[in-house]
């Protein structure tokens, strides 16, 4: 049994109360526009901010795969941008999903919610445009998230399945 909860929703406005992290995964080049962000955008300018101004002084910070960026865009809500992915195509290397970014990465908003007291929202991170595979997602997940303490909860948009292994 999942300790993930799944819901039927926008992951951008999480309804509950208490600190929430949205957390989401974001690719290694500084391109913003596909997947789940447009519509994080639409509603909360400063992670795209955060992110492109994090890429372009990457020379002297930790931007690359495996890292995460913390943005405040509300008293109680944080958006958790994290390296996930190498670039934005499938190619001769396969699908743009690192997962073993997205598990160095998902211990990092797990050290944050702990440290807020907060839960942890997401999309299924990396299997939109980054090509990945839930079933490969979610394990890891588990283990770095809801292992920890953090509640976790997964917004399905539109008419995707909700069940957990979907």
């Amino acid at each position: 049994m999942s300790g993930i909860s799944y819901v039927r929703g926008d992951a951008t406005v999480p309804s509950v109360k208490g600190v929430k992290v949205i957390a989401h995964v974001c690719n290694d080049l500084g391109g913003w526009g596909k997947g789940f962000v447009p519509a994080l955008s639409r509603r909360r300018p400063e992670p795209e901010a955060a992110y492109r101004a994090w890429h372009r002084a990457r020379a002297g910070n930790d931007f690359g795969l495996g890292a995460a960026q913390f943005v405040q865009v509300g008293r109680d809500l944080w958006v958790a941008n994290l390296i996930g992915r190498r670039g934005i195509r499938t190619g001769s290397k396969g699908v743009p999903v690192r997962y073993e970014a997205i598990d160095t990465a998902r211990g990092l908003p797990t050290d944050k919610a702990v440290g807020l007291g907060a839960s942890v929202r997401m999309p299924r991170i990396g299997c939109g445009p980054a090509g990945g595979r839930w079933d490969r997602v979610e394990p890891l997940v588990e283990a770095r998230l809801v292992s920890r303490g953090p509640a976790v909860t997964v917004y399905d948009h539109g008419d995707r399945p909700t069940a957990a292994r979907a």
